[in-house]
């Protein structure tokens, strides 16, 4: 992995996961001063645009890392690290999936069910994300 790759990835990761955080925060656990506002706080429509201007990073920077690092290593059925990175890449598809889902449904119902999805969905890649991190920077047994 090149350090353009490396950076492409693990700087959108974390930009991507504290806009989400930060929205769903902001969204789900404050509650408004003005009982007549639209939002509970005034950066949320803010934090959105964020999360939703650096999520295609993301999405570029595991395409990039993709053939080269993921591919490569599951072919050469390397152990070290297999499956925090594949929990990351395994929930990376359908978490990109919700994303642009949650842009395009206008059923409340089905809007509910796949925000919670992209929520669990968002937190299942980071910590893979994360694990994966720790793990393979630890010495090979």
């Amino acid at each position: 992995m090149t350090p353009f790759e490396r950076w492409t990835v693990w700087l959108s990761a974390v930009l991507v996961t504290a806009t989400g955080v930060a929205y769903f925060w902001m969204k789900y656990l404050l509650h408004p001063t003005d009982p007549f506002a639209v939002v509970n706080h005034p950066w949320q429509p803010a934090v959105l645009k964020l999360h939703i201007l650096t999520a295609p990073v993301l999405v570029f920077g595991l395409g990039l890392v993709a053939v080269r690092h993921v591919a490569a290593h599951l072919m050469a059925r390397t152990r070290w690290g297999r499956r925090s990175g594949l929990s990351a890449v395994v929930s990376a598809a359908p978490l990109i999936l919700t994303g642009y889902l949650i842009q395009a449904l206008t059923n409340e119902r089905w809007l509910r069910v796949v925000g919670w999805a992209h929520i669990g969905l968002g937190l299942v890649f980071a910590a893979g994300l994360l694990l994966h991190q720790v793990i393979v920077r630890r010495p090979v047994p």
